[in-house]
């Protein structure tokens, strides 16, 4: 038995290298998912877990030293995200502030409701300590704004709302709280009064310099070529996609195009493909140069020097920051005389990123990027084995095309349903209709007229870049508007996609027949999310706002406010309609500001406002009361008022198998954390079964403390 272990594991010798940074990425996902903070004396003993490791990998059978290591490696993924938690700390708002705002302009987008949205540094707030004012803070501008054009670098005055980055929409759902954290985002708001600037920096440093750069160059591209094509071309040369309509974003999102309009792989590749491209290929028309010069190494180097200034142009966001590592690791391999496109890449640039920036594991962009890139290579390699020789010239970059579109778009398919809650059916046709136009003719413009800019004549290459835009714009509307062209689904539990992904990364890592056992997770997974189940009753944690699963589908409380959170709702149960299609939906009982419903044989009640809750005697029924106000009155039910549900934050209410009411919290799920510190002790879980039931009818008091 020893004997055929030893052998099997001997056997995935030369192709370890791919699985350090899944080592690594179990390690920062069990910190990420961990249910509290793990304390320094903790860390200290992992560490010498891991050292440990790493000492035995040096005494033990050959075989088993990568058992070992891989100990080591998960350690180490702890280690560095907790590092990085560390590193990244800055005070968060606890309160919600009204008054004087001032800061420096660091970043410009668009929120949500297509307001102007402003992150500044620098902040002073009033009657507020230094050490305890966020470092950044944001802040969307609503109504008259006089500043029409912000420049980077301003420093600003305004008067506006402040409140602490909120919590996640249900428990379990995406944490904006922890996302805020990493950005070291410690307030959001609004204003509803005119932003004033106060002055304009003498000296901006080089990174303010470099943002009013790709501003400037976003405004000149949108000036010089205006409406929704100018938007996509400012939004692909500079990552600014602030001047994108919500129709355009809808359509590209409904034909799976989005992808085109962020700087990502896709971008960063062809953009460092065309400049290695054309600088070997100019070189090598030069005889004496091509004779005595490398061009390949030559022609590396300047891609990497372009894609490191793309980078920066770009505003640096995650995903390109991930790009650009991964380009730079392929040019490296290139000057080193390497393969460029390998396993092995792809694993180093996956190692560095974690290293980095651990947090962007359990992002979208991290886990899509890294799924597209690992089975095309892998892919692509299995195909060398293939005699196509026999196929005819032009069929082959056709079949390239429809390939690579293909297995990208199969292996982040279930990446992107699980986080976005929708499947694009013709994303392959779209793709195939306009990948080739980007790299063919929309980046190499793009390059053009770059070159162009200083002798201004940059509106040729402008020119160009419009029509590749166009019709990549027609393609997306096209395909959107056919029917059936986009199916939703409802959010997986938790432990579906690590499962789906070990299961998928065990087939390309794993050598040998045994690499097939890996489909057994694959299923595994698949079948898991369909057994997934939703929240009989979600409550947000305003108090403002319930949502009832019904035959219809989620009933919501009200068809106005909170518009984000109940979009989040319906997103989740993979039926995303109009919040007021919702709210007309049966299965809540109204009665004014009073909202009963009833989850199996418990009653829930939802009251708004103070004086609807001052004329409540006791709890109307309910077993369990939900307010948006303070209440301070002793009930014979459980009561969730708004301060409770600060605390909380927003609700899940389920039946177990049993019939008790089971009401899990999203502070619970999401555990005591360095970003949600300020929501105090993580609450007790709650479950109310029969026979509290018979007490509560007996007249004993729930209280607001249990």
């Amino acid at each position: 038995m020893r004997a055929t272990v030893e052998a099997a594991l001997l056997a995935q010798r030369g192709s370890l290298i791919g699985w350090v940074p899944v080592c690594l990425g179990v390690g920062v996902g069990t910190y990420f998912g961990l249910g509290s903070e793990p304390d320094m004396l903790l860390m200290a003993a992992l560490g010498v877990a891991g050292v440990a490791a790493l000492i035995c990998a040096r005494l033990v059978p050959t075989a088993f030293a990568p058992l070992l290591v891989a100990v080591a490696l998960v350690l180490a993924g702890v280690g560095v995200a907790k590092h990085r938690v560390s590193a990244v700390e800055a005070p968060v708002l606890t309160f919600r502030y009204y008054g004087p705002i001032e800061g420096r302009v660091v970043n410009i987008d668009r929120s949500a409701s297509d307001a102007v949205r402003l992150t500044l540094d620098r902040v002073v707030l009033a009657r507020m300590a230094p050490d305890r004012t966020p470092d950044r803070v944001r802040v969307s501008l609503h109504g008259e704004q006089p500043i029409a054009v912000f420049t980077p670098g301003d420093v600003i005055i305004l008067t506006g709302h402040l409140s602490p980055p909120a919590g996640p929409a249900e428990p379990g759902g995406f944490d904006f709280q922890r996302h805020a954290w990493f950005l070291q985002v410690g307030a959001v708001g609004y204003t509803r009064t005119p932003a004033l600037r106060l002055h304009v920096p003498e000296k901006p440093d080089l990174k303010t310099q470099i943002f009013g750069m790709r501003m400037a160059i976003s405004r000149a591209v949108q000036e010089a070529m205006p409406g929704e094509t100018g938007a996509f071309a400012a939004a692909i040369m500079t990552g600014d996609r602030s001047g994108m309509g919500q129709a355009t974003l809808t359509d590209l999102r409904a034909s799976n195009l989005a992808h085109l309009l962020a700087i990502s792989g896709l971008h960063m590749g062809l953009l460092t493909g065309f400049i290695f491209a054309l600088v070997r290929y100019g070189l090598a028309v030069v005889p004496g140069v091509a004779l005595r010069w490398p061009t390949k190494k030559i022609a590396a180097v300047c891609a990497l020097i372009v894609g490191a200034f793309y980078l920066a142009l770009s505003g640096g966001n995650v995903a390109t920051e991930r790009a650009f590592i991964m380009v730079a690791v392929m040019l490296v391999a290139v000057l080193l005389g390497r393969r460029a496109l390998t396993l092995r890449a792809v694993a180093m640039a996956a190692v560095i990123v974690l290293m980095w920036q651990p947090e962007a594991l359990i992002g979208p962009g991290f886990q899509m990027s890294f799924a597209a890139t690992t089975a095309l290579v892998a892919v692509f390699g299995a195909l060398r084995r293939f005699d196509l020789t026999g196929l005819p010239k032009w069929t082959r970059p056709i079949l390239s095309v429809v390939l690579s579109s293909f297995i990208a778009g199969l292996a982040t398919a279930p990446f992107a349903a699980a986080h976005f809650n929708q499947i694009a059916h013709y994303g392959l046709i779209a793709n195939v209709l306009s990948v080739p136009l980007m790299g063919m003719l929309v980046m190499p413009a793009a390059v053009l007229a770059v070159c162009l800019a200083p002798f201004g004549l940059w509106g040729i290459g402008l020119w160009l870049m419009d029509i590749g835009l166009r019709w990549i714009l027609f393609v997306a509307a096209t395909v959107s508007a056919q029917e059936g062209a986009l199916s939703h689904v409802w959010a997986p539990d938790w432990f579906v996609l690590p499962v789906l992904a070990f299961g998928l990364l065990w087939i390309v890592l794993v050598n040998g027949r045994g690499r097939w056992a890996g489909g057994i997770a694959v299923v595994a997974a698949l079948v898991l999310w369909q057994q997934s189940t939703r929240p009989a009753l979600l409550v947000a944690d305003s108090g403002s706002l319930i949502g009832l699963q019904s035959v219809e589908g989620r009933v919501l409380s009200k068809a106005k406010g909170s518009g984000f959170v109940a979009g989040i709702w319906l997103e989740n149960d993979g039926g995303p309609v109009a919040q007021d299609l919702a709210a007309a939906r049966s299965g809540l009982e109204r009665e004014g500001r009073i909202i009963y419903a009833a989850v199996g044989d418990w009653r829930i009640t939802q009251v708004s406002g103070k004086t609807a809750l001052a004329e409540m005697t006791g709890c109307g029924g309910a077993d369990v009361l939900i307010s948006n106000q303070t209440d301070e009155v002793m009930r014979p039910c459980l009561v969730y008022d708004v301060l409770r549900l600060r605390n909380t934050g927003a609700l899940a209410l389920d039946l177990t198998v049993d019939g008790d009411l089971r009401i899990t919290t999203a502070h619970q799920v999401a555990g005591q954390r360095p970003w949600n510190i300020r929501q105090g002790p993580v609450p007790a879980p709650v479950q109310l079964s029969i026979a509290q039931r018979k007490r509560v009818a007996e007249a004993t008091l729930y209280t607001q403390t249990d």
